[in-house]
């Protein structure tokens, strides 16, 4: 059969200009047009500007400075996702997949987006179909579960199709390119999927910020009209006063800042991220590494060095092994670890006997096979499942082997024909003939890395297809705690059986890649956030459904494709730190969001009672914005970006409101009084609005000083700055804020008000965890029940 010929420069660049390129339809990262327009184009800065317009209409000029704010709000939004945009998009190039080529006679690699419609192609084992495809030469096992969900490997030999999307478990082939790009299979399915509305889920945090904005969007527009109808015509309020508070009002209830800096603290985690060689291919993970308390990781490549060494065969059995060996492995092109530490060791040059067929490696049946003609059909695989009731046969020489964390594979001669199609082989017509015994060094962090973990509360599960006794070994060598808590999987013959092992054991042997998912799915269904470590074709399926799959570049270019994180440099001992970077996001952005909602939550109450009762709304929009910048804008985002590590619990918005309700019902309270002073001894309104003011003030440092604790040098120059800042600000900027000079009387009211802020502080944060306390145990009592 003639070669394959591949395109020539002129075909490539006639495709080209034609369009029928491999460029994928959408880019991973938004457009820069779309950051702009994204943080612009936002319905919160659609009120801010209808605000300002309704200042502006009555002549209250100087109170439109929250403007500034949101200016700088939005700036500093789409300075950060640029530069994250910048840094992803040059990782994603530095990773981007990689295809051996034929062009112009000659093969070389080639960028997956770089390729045309007809370009001869080469794949191997774990490579991804990066496009439709049709097989020229070769054959392979390929697996469309991406695509299709059935997981089962499926023959392609010589005019098979390949569709863009899956990847290939064993054997090598060529092939020629039909369909690419938006044309392609996956792209079709993509853009189906996207016109049907189907989008990446977004993490819990999310999902949460955006019910709570939805909610407080929704509620803005018939409580600003409420409040404007209230102090203008019922209470007499003239016009100007009216908006302006209305105006405050809204403006207090709104969360400006909250979804913009949770948006500046992911595109920051993945610029870090970014800075380790760590590639984030979905932001929502970043909120899923917070969570982590499963870690699942592979023995090879993991907690062993990705190479492997092969050690002296350990003959069970007349046989000319070094002959058989070299003819085995001499002609092979291996496409793993295991496959090229053989063929290193045994595939000298020499004699080799002319192979008649050959069944490539497959993780479904765990063997390769060689038919030798005359010579006889020879098969390797892993001992147990190749030998079956048979394995006792040799287990006085494998046990030692084992007993070392040596991987082994069996060598036999297989008395019968190669099955076609490849399935289970009769071990009664094995005749076994030496074990191979292979090894792979510890990595050297490995036991650092896994005490980290053991320290942070993280289990390790670790998931392996070897042998579990030498799983084991190995993974007691790392220092992993339970490594002697084993079991084989292959013993486990129902899900229910794999449910309690998971629950029970440490590390899993003999695992099939159907096993390692379902092990995943186990995990979850007890409540733990699974993180999935892998980099081969095994760990797939796996990756895929573990709520954060993180691959080795120096992978299967498969899992890379599936896993939500890529470790470029292929080194475990990033892991810690990657873990570490989703855990000070979500704290962070979970510690700053308490101080937002604590001026939503009294700017809220004071509006309802303003509704009311006939008490007219106290603040004046640039009284919240010194207020907001002071005790939520400036320590927000100085404490977004501050280390925090532990374990993130519970759900978010119900963390956030736990932290914020006690400084948002202090401030109500305080102010609430203030007016009932107000109102019974006729102060004037200037006062009550610089009363509430400091009053808020004080309470806002309180709070803040209780979130910065404990407190190191950046944490007191923050709250001293901020201190100093609203004092000052206070006072020098008194006119323009409208706040007057207090007489005798409104000074006393101050005093007094001003020293309950801490007891009420208190007795707030205590009643408030009384009912959470409460409420939890109603929780637990009433899921008992059902249960």
């Amino acid at each position: 059969m003639a070669s394959p010929k591949g395109l020539s420069s002129a075909e490539v660049a006639q495709r080209q200009q034609q369009g029928k390129t491999n460029r994928p339809p959408k880019s991973p990262t938004k457009t820069a047009g779309e950051i702009v327009r994204d943080n612009l184009c936002t319905y919160f800065n659609l009120v801010f500007v209808v605000l300002a317009v309704m200042l502006a209409s009555v002549g209250s000029w100087l109170n439109m400075g929250f403007l500034g704010v949101v200016f700088c709000n939005t700036l500093i939004g789409i300075a950060q996702q640029l530069r994250a945009k910048k840094t992803i998009d040059e990782l994603t190039l530095v990773s981007a997949h990689k295809v051996r080529c034929l062009r112009d006679d000659t093969w070389n690699l080639c960028l997956s987006e770089e390729l045309v419609q007809d370009d001869v192609v080469e794949f191997g084992a774990g490579d991804q179909i990066v496009a439709d495809a049709v097989v020229l030469e070769g054959s392979a096992q390929v697996n469309e579960s991406l695509i299709t969900g059935e997981a089962r490997a499926v023959p392609k030999t010589v005019g098979g199709e390949l569709r863009s999307g899956s990847f290939l478990m064993a054997g090598h082939c060529i092939a020629r390119l039909t369909r690419v790009g938006e044309e392609s299979y996956a792209s079709k399915l993509t853009a189906a999927a996207q016109a049907d509305g189907h989008k990446v889920a977004k993490g819990e945090m999310m999902r949460a910020l955006d019910k709570l904005i939805k909610a407080i969007g929704l509620g803005l527009v018939p409580v600003g009209i409420l409040l404007f109808w209230k102090q203008h015509w019922v209470l007499a309020v003239d016009l100007r006063s009216s908006v302006e508070s209305v105006v405050a009002a809204l403006i207090g209830m709104i969360p400006e800042g909250l979804y913009l800096l949770t948006s500046v603290a992911l595109a920051v985690g993945m610029l870090r991220l970014a800075r380790r060689r760590v590639l984030t291919q979905d932001m929502n993970c970043i909120e899923t590494l917070a969570r982590v308390d499963v870690l699942c990781v592979d023995k090879t490549g993991t907690i062993t060095e990705s190479t492997m060494e092969a050690d002296d065969p350990v003959p069970l059995g007349a046989a000319p092994l070094e002959d058989l060996l070299r003819s085995y492995y001499a002609a092979e092109e291996p496409d793993n670890d295991t496959g090229r530490a053989l063929k290193a060791r045994f595939g000298k040059e020499g004699h080799l006997w002319p192979v008649t067929g050959q069944i490539p490696f497959n993780t479904a049946y765990k063997y390769s096979a060689k038919s030798f003609g005359e010579e006889g059909v020879y098969v390797v695989g892993a001992p147990d499942v190749l030998a079956g009731p048979r394995a006792d046969e040799f287990r006085a020489q494998l046990a030692p082997l084992l007993a070392e964390g040596r991987r082994v594979l069996l060598l036999a001669r297989y008395h019968e024909p190669l099955p076609d199609p490849p399935g289970a082989l009769d071990p009664a017509k094995l005749e076994f003939l030496a074990l191979l015994p292979l090894q792979n060094k510890i990595r050297a962090n490995a036991p650092k890395t896994f005490a980290y973990f053991a320290g942070q509360g993280v289990d390790i599960k670790v998931i392996s297809g070897d042998d579990p006794q030498a799983v084991s070994h190995v993974a007691a060598q790392a220092g992993i705690a339970g490594a002697d808590r084993w079991v084989d999987a292959a013993s486990l013959h129902n899900d229910a059986e794999l449910e309690a092992a998971a629950q029970r054991c440490t590390v899993f042997g003999r695992v099939t890649p159907e096993q390692k998912r379902k092990l995943v799915h186990a995990l979850q269904k007890q409540g733990h956030t699974v993180a999935m470590t892998g980099d081969g074709v095994n760990d797939v399926l796996a990756l895929k459904d573990a709520d954060c799959g993180i691959a080795m570049a120096s992978g299967a270019q498969a899992a890379s494709q599936v896993a939500q994180l890529v470790l470029l440099d292929s080194d475990f001992a990033a892991l810690p730190d990657v873990v570490a970077e989703g855990r000070r996001v979500i704290n962070n952005i979970q510690r700053s969001a308490s101080l937002f909602l604590v001026k939503n939550i009294f700017s809220l109450l004071l509006s309802l009672v303003a509704l009311c009762l006939p008490l007219a709304y106290p603040f004046q929009p640039l009284q919240l914005s010194l207020l907001s910048a002071v005790t939520i804008g400036l320590p927000s985002f100085v404490l977004a970006l501050e280390p925090n590590y532990e374990l993130v619990r519970g759900k978010f918005l119900h963390n956030v409101l736990h932290a914020a309700l006690p400084g948002g019902l202090t401030d109500f309270l305080l102010v609430f009084c203030a007016q009932g002073f107000a109102y019974a001894f006729d102060l004037s309104a200037d006062a009550l609005g610089t009363i509430s003011t400091l009053l808020v003030l004080e309470t806002g440092l309180i709070v803040l000083f209780g979130i910065c604790r404990p407190f190191n040098a950046v944490r007191g120059a923050l709250w001293g700055s901020c201190t100093i800042l609203g004092l000052g600000g206070a006072v020098i900027f008194a006119p323009w804020l409208e706040l007057i000079p207090l007489d005798l009387g409104d000074t006393l009211v101050l005093v007094v008000l001003a020293a309950l802020v801490l007891p009420v502080l208190h007795t707030a944060t205590c009643t408030v965890d009384r009912l959470w306390n409460l409420g939890r145990r109603l929780r637990d009592h009433g899921r008992k029940k059902t249960a």
